[in-house]
């Protein structure tokens, strides 16, 4: 195999292959001579097949599966001895007009070439820590939005008006056309003003009445409505209230803490004080994680495969354009967004760390155990009730979408062992300022 460079400007790499005629003709009778082995033709014994009729049989597939094999040999051998990483799969073109047997196999390979990434002294990183200690007013905090969240409903005053937000207890029979239907009558019914439970119009007409009130509510069934011969019709519900309720938070104490799954009230506090410092510990966390990654981005410096880079900037051109217009039909084309110098920025920023993390990562021999790959396949697989082993199937046996959830488990990992080996300082500071901080590190993201 001749090799010959023809294009080398920065990380871009361009190569003219020649495979030669005698090198495919040995591979090709060597594979016919393979096939011989077995073969029976009708006249010859197994295995004597004159060669000549072997090729005029099979001889053109035979070819076609020695250039494929060929030319992916060829690739990787040259790469091997290159030493070089593509950065995404070489672009492989044979360049014959018309090749045929007898004929030498002209091949060009374009690719560009992974960076090499430079070493970092971890222990040059100064990094803070924020951290916040959970107090009792924070708990107090959390037991009064979960009071708030179990709400009960408790009796209004003799001659109370219901308000959006009220219970009522009501009795109803709906009509059309003055013909009571299945499916329009309950008594005793609790519904809720202003939780949209019912058609609309139905509830903002309840608005106002009074126990012991009778009521007329005019609606309209939606046209998309369940069922059909409802659909589109005008109805009349002769309504009765029987009672008005008025919310009123649940007290906060040992029935509170057991509807929430704990014993007692103690023991839910202790729930809450863990959950908060998760919280916490994952703001924390996170901030921790962004401030290490602008020091390496603004630390380590190295050139980047411009076909990564335009391959970032347009998706976050169009994950941007997606945020921007989320009513768009998902069924019809989406626009070819342009990328802004912007995108074209921050691509340029996660391209670099994200070459920077892995590469970091590998010589620190960091690993994602199965341990933790199957916790995250199943944290996954939560979102989906009912299918979580077809999820869990699905992933396993799909190369993209497990890697989808084990490059992140990857970067955590090289992040936690560079923080490891970093100067880190506990700060401690309160719940206020830590959120500021991450506010502000929103609005520089957003911007």
């Amino acid at each position: 195999m001749q090799v010959t460079e023809t294009k080398s400007e920065g990380l871009k790499r361009e190569y003219a292959l020649v495979v030669t005629a005698a090198d495919l003709e040995a591979k090709t009778t060597e594979k016919l001579e393979v096939l011989r082995k077995d073969f029976h033709m009708k006249g010859f014994r197994k295995g004597k097949a004159p060669m000549a009729l072997l090729k005029q049989r099979f001889g053109k597939s035979v070819l076609g599966e020695v250039v494929q094999e060929t030319v992916e040999g060829s690739v990787s051998q040259h790469l091997e001895k290159e030493g070089h990483r593509p950065a995404r799969q070489p672009d492989v073109k044979i360049t014959n007009e018309e090749f045929d047997e007898g004929d030498d196999l002209n091949v060009e390979i374009a690719y560009e070439c992974l960076p090499d990434v430079p070493d970092v002294d971890y222990g040059s990183l100064k990094l803070e820590r924020k951290t916040v200690t959970v107090d009792d007013a924070q708990v107090d905090e959390a037991l009064g939005r979960l009071a708030e969240s179990a709400v009960d409903y408790e009796a209004k005053d003799d001659g109370a008006a219901a308000d959006d937000g009220d219970q009522l207890v009501i009795d109803f029979l709906g009509k059309i056309d003055d013909e009571a239907f299945d499916g329009g009558e309950a008594e005793d019914y609790p519904l809720v003003l202003g939780s949209n439970s019912f058609i609309p119009g139905f509830e903002e007409q309840l608005v106002g009445t009074k126990t012991g009130d009778e009521k007329d509510v005019n609606v309209s069934f939606p046209d998309d409505y369940g069922a059909p011969n409802l659909a589109g019709k005008a109805a009349v519900f002769n309504v009765t209230v029987k009672e008005v309720r008025g919310p009123k938070a649940a007290e906060i104490d040992d029935a509170l803490a057991t509807r929430f799954g704990a014993d007692n009230l103690d023991q839910l506090k202790e729930q809450l004080t863990t959950q908060i410092g998760s919280e916490f510990g994952d703001a924390s966390r996170s901030l921790v994680k962004r401030r290490l990654l602008d020091a390496l981005d603004d630390k380590v410096s190295f050139d980047l495969p411009e076909s990564l880079v335009d391959i970032e900037a347009k998706s976050i051109a169009q994950q941007l354009w997606q945020e921007e217009n989320p009513d768009a039909d998902p069924q019809e084309e989406r626009p070819e967004v342009e990328p802004t110098e912007e995108h074209t920025k921050l691509a340029e920023r996660r391209v670099r760390l994200g070459l920077l993390l892995a590469e970091l990562g590998q010589r620190e021999k960091v690993e994602v155990s199965e341990a933790d790959l199957g916790q995250a396949i199943m944290a996954r697989a939560r979102n989906f009730p009912g299918q979580e082993r077809e999820f869990f199937d699905f992933v396993r046996q799909n190369r993209e979408a497990l890697e989808q959830i084990r490059a992140p488990l990857f970067e955590d990992k090289v992040v936690d062992m560079i923080l490891e080996k970093a100067e880190v300082t506990e700060v401690a500071v309160s719940k206020e300022d830590l959120e500021k901080e991450i506010e502000a590190l929103d609005a520089e993201d957003a911007a």
